[in-house]
Formats: structure tokens, C-alpha cells, sequence
């Protein structure tokens, strides 16, 4: 069963990538020009990644938002990461932000060639070069109005617990002066294990949006203290989310 479902799921994938991308390559031509900061495309972009879960049986995604997040403003998001399964889920939140992700992903046909229409921003592990040129990449979509998306963690957990956190997202809002976006997700270790390409069994899926850590508190306190802030936040939530008994 878990065999014919994940053949089932990849193909599936591979026929959506191919039918959708032009889709996504005719929005950025039809739009760029008046939709700078490409919140069209991206919208597109979350409901293509939507689908996935969407009509995955297996992936029951919640998500709830424990504050009002404002569509306007600039926030650097933060989250921690438990699975590949983690991008498809996090895409439901509809916002606008562009991703940091390794540029090993901005490789593969279709989904990476998207990710480059959406100017989502690629780290160059071990490249002090490419770490500078990604930092200023992120600087300047902050200042352009688009918030950001980092996994502080830098890969994923293959235990659900958190890691150390990285303190590249920190500067970066301390720099640019955006409030920190704390979200927290649970239940996708398992989904789709590090290494795996098989799905596994039915898995609840929960994203909770916290609250902001406010512009005032990102100026007063260290890098070193928001880093800590933040990793408190998200971990005091997973906490309260595996405390609720999960439904029969």
C-alpha cells in the first residue's frame, strides 16, 4: 500500500510540475512588469505547492493562526524543520515571503526552475562568497517590501526536536528592522523521512502562526537573545501541541 501511494504521489507530482510550469512562466511574463515583488506568481506558486497536501490522504495539514499577520507589512519568518513535507505544508499560509533554500533545489526541472521565477533566494553551503552574495540577496528583497522564510535550524531535525538555531535570519531583521514571524510545526518527521522518497502512514500535520516578536524588541535585544527568543517561542508551542491528545 505505502509503495503504490508513493508511486502514485511522485507521479502525480511530476505531471502537475509539467502541466503547471508554463502556467507559472506565463504569469511572471503577463505580471512582472506592474507586480514587482511577484505576489501574483507566488499565490500561484502556493496553491500549485497546496495541492499536494491538499489531496494527499495522507497528509492531514491544520493550520491556525494565533495572530493577525498583516499582508502589508515585512517580516522575516522563521520556523523549525522536521521534514521536506515541511515546504509543501508551510506554502498553505498563503503569505507572501520568498524562500532561502540550498541551491541544490533550485536545480531540479520544473519546481527549482519556479523557484528561480519567484526570485527565491539560493544558499551556497560552504561559500563564504555565496554566503555574502545570499545575505545581500535577502537584504534587499527585505528593503523591497517581501518577507522572508528561513529555516533557522539550517536542515532538517530526524528526530522532531529542534537544533541549535543559525544566526543568519536574526541579522538579517535586525538589519533591515522587520518584525520576527515565529511559526511552529509539528507531525511531519515521519511523513516523508530524511533519505526517503516513501510515504509512511497517516500523519496530522499542524502549523501554528505566532505572534510577532515587534520591531521595538528586534532593535533592543542581541542577535544572540532573539535567536534565543524565537527558539523558546516555537519550542514552548511544540510543547502545548503534543500535549492536546491527537483525535481517535
Amino acid at each position: 500500500m505505502q509503495v503504490f501511494a508513493s508511486i502514485s504521489f511522485w507521479l502525480f507530482l511530476g505531471i502537475t510540475c509539467i502541466s503547471l510550469f508554463p502556467i507559472a512562466l506565463l504569469i511572471r511574463v503577463a505580471t512582472g512588469l506592474f507586480d514587482r515583488r511577484l505576489k501574483i506568481l507566488h499565490q500561484f506558486t502556493c496553491f500549485w505547492a497546496s495541492l499536494y497536501t491538499w489531496l494527499n490522504p495522507f497528509w492531514n495539514v491544520s493550520l491556525i493562526r494565533k495572530t493577525s499577520v498583516d499582508p502589508d507589512k515585512t517580516y522575516m519568518m522563521v520556523s523549525n524543520h522536521q521534514s521536506m513535507v515541511d515546504i509543501f505544508a508551510l506554502f498553505r499560509t498563503f503569505f507572501h515571503f520568498k524562500w532561502v533554500s540550498k541551491v541544490e533545489n533550485f536545480k531540479f526541472p520544473f519546481v527549482g526552475w519556479n523557484m528561480r521565477l519567484n526570485k527565491y533566494i539560493a544558499i551556497h553551503r560552504g561559500s563564504v562568497k555565496g554566503g555574502a552574495e545570499m545575505m545581500r540577496q535577502c537584504e534587499e528583497t527585505l528593503r523591497e517590501g517581501s518577507s522572508l522564510f528561513i529555516f533557522p535550524e539550517g536542515t532538517r531535525s530526524t528526530t522532531g526536536e529542534m537544533g541549535a538555531f543559525k544566526r543568519g535570519a536574526f541579522d538579517l531583521a535586525k538589519k533591515a528592522e522587520v518584525p520576527i514571524l515565529p511559526v511552529a510545526l509539528d507531525g511531519s518527521t515521519n511523513a516523508l523521512p530524511k533519505g526517503s522518497i516513501v510515504l509512511r502512514g497517516l500523519h496530522r500535520i499542524r502549523i501554528h502562526v505566532l505572534e510577532p516578536i515587534p520591531v521595538e524588541k528586534v532593535r533592543a535585544l542581541s542577535v544572540e537573545d532573539l535567536m534565543q527568543l524565537a527558539k523558546q517561542m516555537i519550542g514552548d508551542e511544540l510543547r502545548e501541541m503534543r500535549a492536546v491528545p491527537k483525535p481517535a
